[in-house]
C-alpha cells in the first residue's frame, strides 16, 4: 500500500560526480522521498539503487520523517526533505504527499516502486533539448561553477544554483514498525541541501565557493519555487 498524507511546501536539487570535473551536462535528475517506516518503500529502494552507477542518471534519495509514529524512527530522516516534497506538492497543485514517491528532473511525480513509470519518465526527459550547459569542477576544498543559457526561456522567473551532499550507501536493520527485522541497504542517501545563489540565466553565470568538504556532490541548477531542474552535474 502506498503511504499519503495531507500537505504543502518545498525545494531544490542538483548533481556531482567524482573530483576534478563532473561528466554529462545533461542527465535525469531522480529524486525518490522514501521512509525506513513504509513498507511499499524497500521495492523503490532496491530500484533506485539500480540507477545509481548511470552516467544518464543522478540518483538521491531524500528520506522522510512523516512516517516516525508509526514505530520506527528513520535513521536517515531530515525535516527538511519533507519541506522539499510538500514544496514540489504545492508547485504542482497537489493536495498529498506520499511514499514512495520519485520526482524527476523536477517535474514528473511516478510511484516509487514502478519501474515501467520510471523507464518511461526517463525516456521522456532524455529527449528534450538541453536548455543549461553546466560545468563544475573541484579543485580542493574550492568548488568552481559555470552556466550558460543555451535554450531556457528567462521570462520564466529566477533559477536556484543547489548543492546536494549524499552518502553513496548505508545498510540499516530495521528493528520495529512495518519494516521491523528486515536489514535494507540504502543508495544515494541526501544528507544536505543548500542553495548556493540565484542567476537570472540572461548572463553567463561564473561561481565559486570555499569550505567544500570531501565526498561525492550534485549540483543542480533548478527554477526556483521547486521548478523544474534545467541542468545538473555529480562529482563523485
Amino acid at each position: 500500500m502506498i503511504k499519503q498524507i495531507l500537505n504543502a511546501t518545498a525545494l531544490a536539487v542538483f548533481s556531482f560526480a567524482t573530483p576534478s570535473v563532473a561528466q554529462d551536462s545533461n542527465p535525469v535528475v531522480i529524486e525518490l522521498y522514501t521512509s525506513q517506516g513504509c513498507s511499499s518503500c524497500p521495492p523503490a529502494d532496491a530500484l533506485l539503487k539500480e540507477y545509481a552507477d548511470r552516467d544518464d542518471v543522478i540518483t538521491l534519495a531524500l528520506h522522510v520523517d512523516y512516517w516516525d509514529y508509526i514505530g520506527w524512527a528513520d535513521t536517515l530522516a531530515r525535516p527538511e526533505h519533507a519541506d522539499r516534497q510538500r514544496g514540489y506538492a504545492a508547485a504542482a497543485h497537489k493536495r498529498t504527499i506520499y511514499t514512495p514517491q520519485m520526482v524527476l528532473n523536477g517535474e514528473d511525480h511516478v510511484v516509487g516502486s514502478h519501474p515501467d513509470e520510471l523507464a518511461d519518465g526517463i525516456k521522456r526527459h532524455q529527449a528534450r533539448a538541453e536548455q543549461v550547459s553546466l560545468d563544475v569542477e573541484r579543485d580542493g576544498d574550492t568548488l568552481q561553477i559555470r552556466a550558460r543559457n543555451i535554450a531556457y526561456e528567462t521570462s520564466a522567473g529566477e533559477v536556484e544554483l543547489l548543492i546536494v551532499r549524499y552518502t553513496p550507501e548505508e545498510t540499516v536493520e530495521i528493528q520495529r514498525g512495518e519494516n521491523a527485522g528486515k536489514r535494507i541497504s540504502y543508495g544515494s542517501i541526501v544528507t544536505g541541501i543548500d542553495v548556493l545563489t540565484r542567476w537570472n540565466a540572461q548572463e553567463d553565470l561564473t561561481f565559486s565557493t570555499d569550505g567544500i568538504q570531501d565526498g561525492p556532490l550534485v549540483v543542480l541548477v533548478q527554477k526556483a519555487n521547486y521548478g523544474s531542474v534545467l541542468a545538473a552535474a555529480r562529482l563523485r
